[in-house]
């Protein structure tokens, strides 16, 4: 299971900063500040969450537990949900998508609760 999230974690990474440079690059020009500011905002959303669901996917690796597990499969969700949503909003200009970010943010919040609930079941 830790290979999976790594292997996402990757490709995620891979995306923000190829989503990064289209949005300086290309989309400047195409649409309005406020969806250049959304887009870039799902893109640095895009890359925090793909760092921290590395680092869970290698503390699976060393501590497998349920809330790690739990943890890295509410990131992923959330990484399809709140950066996903943003650019499909802003690239077909559908804001009714707006709607499914706030569905990605809560899969964040999870991912760092249980985060959270994971650092607190250690050991000193």
């Amino acid at each position: 299971m830790s290979r999976l999230f790594l292997i996402f974690s990757a490709v995620n990474g891979f995306l923000s900063v190829a989503f990064g440079a289209f949005a300086a690059h290309s989309l400047k020009t195409k649409v309005s500040a406020n969806y250049l500011d959304t887009f870039n905002t799902a893109s640095e959303y895009q890359m925090v969450h793909a760092l921290v669901l590395l680092v869970v996917s290698i503390l699976v690796l060393k501590f497998p537990s349920v809330s790690l597990t739990v943890s890295a499969w509410a990131f992923s969700l959330g990484l399809i949900l709140f950066p996903g949503s943003l650019y499909v909003l802003v690239l077909l200009d559908l804001p009714v998508l707006g709607a499914v970010t706030p569905l990605g943010g809560i899969a964040f919040l999870v991912g760092w609760a249980s985060l959270l609930v994971f650092g607190f079941k250690q050991r000193k």
